[in-house]
């Protein structure tokens, strides 16, 4: 039965920071974990990089009484570790895995094996229809050359997408996750233009916390400092965003994080900062703004230029990816001819018996050996590299259209009150429809991430 009095909900998010044997201190933190969660009673709970299922069991079987309800996303090799726990029933689920997610030789990183994807919860809420969404992008390893932002850019391209997909009928929509983007990286501005989603640290009333809502601080004993560079207190990547409807109002009261060790322990929960927020929900959508016609124009001018920002980035990593695919292709030619080579001198006895082997045993089949692995990597390599250039060129094409379905939108619009065409009021730049990336630019950048 549908409650039409405010409900205020605690919406909790922990990257747990879980990979067993290697994550310090791991079924102690787990413990810790528990006790909080049990202690603090959340509504609902979101977490991630519980990579393993028998932490997650752990967790459901100690938090059965104040979280009766719960879901584990398993994806990937090792699994999502996405993880929701609730105080209130959840009537459905869906797992989105992004296309795109590393690289499986950076096998140090790990990225690619752990299946990074955005899991979809469908909660009842005092009989409101909840759609609250946790999620995992890939790491940034190196903010100077980073290597991976062309991934985490479609990663965010299909966030957005899946989002505004999935909760056109919700009447309240929760996303948390440790997104690893600063607020002002281009996939943050992307989501949260395309999407309407508010940011809790931005919005809410009052803040209790880490220095500018940082969730990576130099003080947590975890945190490799070198990682932060060039940010010496700290980075702010995990987040809890928020929207309502046009049936509700939602608003952050509070919002609170963790602040490195735990009082009375010997560590913290995580290497990451733990988010605590508290929202207040209300009957009846948010009021309309007098001068919502010029903010919806510079909303839609600025989400222009995004998009478009966006596709010159895919564009970047698209040609990266291309070059990478056609050095697989040199190099498995290369195995190749060396093996039937190999095939047409291990031929020689058997067609003149009388010139014997001419290279020693030891030497051919070692050479042998070495054409087939390199013929046999640059294989498996082209096929991801192949898999990857059409992700890439599929998220470029997605943008593309709908960067001129925004165009359109924006050109239908009226003038601005100051009576100056629209495309002036947008810059010439939103109203581009296919706006290619500067050619020196692009080829300079493509060169700097093929170094790496």
């Amino acid at each position: 039965m549908r409650c039409d009095s405010p409900i205020k909900l605690r919406v909790f998010s922990l990257n747990c920071w879980g990979i067993r044997y290697r994550s310090l201190h791991c079924t102690e933190r787990y413990d810790m974990i528990a006790d909080l969660l049990a202690r603090e009673g959340h509504d609902i709970v979101l977490l991630q990089e519980v990579w393993s299922e028998k932490d997650f069991l752990l967790l459901k079987k100690r938090l059965a009484c104040c979280h009766p309800y719960s879901h584990y996303f398993k994806s990937g090799v090792i699994g999502s570790g996405l993880a929701v726990l609730s105080k209130h029933s959840i009537r459905d689920s869906l797992l989105f895995r992004y296309s795109l997610n590393g690289y499986p030789y950076m096998a140090h990183h790990g990225d690619w094996f752990g299946g990074k994807a955005v899991g979809l919860v469908v909660m009842n809420i005092q009989g409101r229809t909840a759609h609250v969404y946790v999620t995992h992008l890939h790491a940034e390893y190196c903010r100077e050359q980073d290597t991976y932002l062309p991934h985490r850019v479609v990663q965010a391209w299909e966030l957005q997408q899946f989002v505004r997909h999935t909760s056109c009928g919700a009447d309240l929509v929760i996303l948390g996750g440790d997104l690893n983007m600063h607020p002002q990286d281009l996939g943050t501005r992307l989501l949260r233009t395309y999407t309407g989603l508010r940011d809790c640290f931005m919005e809410t009333d009052s803040f209790d916390g880490c220095e500018e809502g940082f969730t990576l601080i130099a003080d947590n004993p975890f945190t490799d400092n070198k990682e932060l560079l060039p940010f010496e207190k700290g980075i702010r990547i995990d987040y809890i965003l928020f929207k309502g409807s046009d049936r509700v109002s939602v608003k952050c009261e509070f919002l609170t994080t963790t602040k490195g060790s735990v009082p009375g322990k010997a560590f913290p929960y995580s290497d990451h900062e733990a988010l605590s927020a508290v929202l207040l929900v209300q009957p009846g959508g948010a009021a309309v703004k007098s001068c919502g016609e010029d903010d919806d124009m510079v909303g839609l001018a600025e989400l222009v230029n995004t998009v478009t920002e966006a596709r010159t980035e895919v564009k970047v990593g698209l040609h990266c990816a291309q070059r990478m695919l056609h050095t697989v292709t040199r190099t498995g030619a290369l195995g190749l001819v060396l093996l039937l080579l190999e095939l047409a001198i291990a031929a020689v006895p058997y067609l003149a018996p009388a010139a014997g082997q001419p290279f020693p045993q030891a030497s051919f089949y070692l050479l042998g050996a070495l054409c087939f692995v390199t013929l046999l990597g640059s294989l498996l390599l082209f096929v991801f590299h192949s898999m990857q250039v059409k992700a890439l060129q599929g998220a470029e094409d997605q943008m593309r259209l709908a960067a001129s379905g925004l165009q359109e939108e924006l050109r239908g619009r009226p003038l601005c009150r100051d009576g100056r065409p629209l495309g002036e009021a947008a810059g010439p730049d939103a109203l581009s429809e296919d706006r290619e990336p500067d050619s020196d630019d692009s080829i300079s950048r493509v060169n700097h991430s093929a170094r790496d």
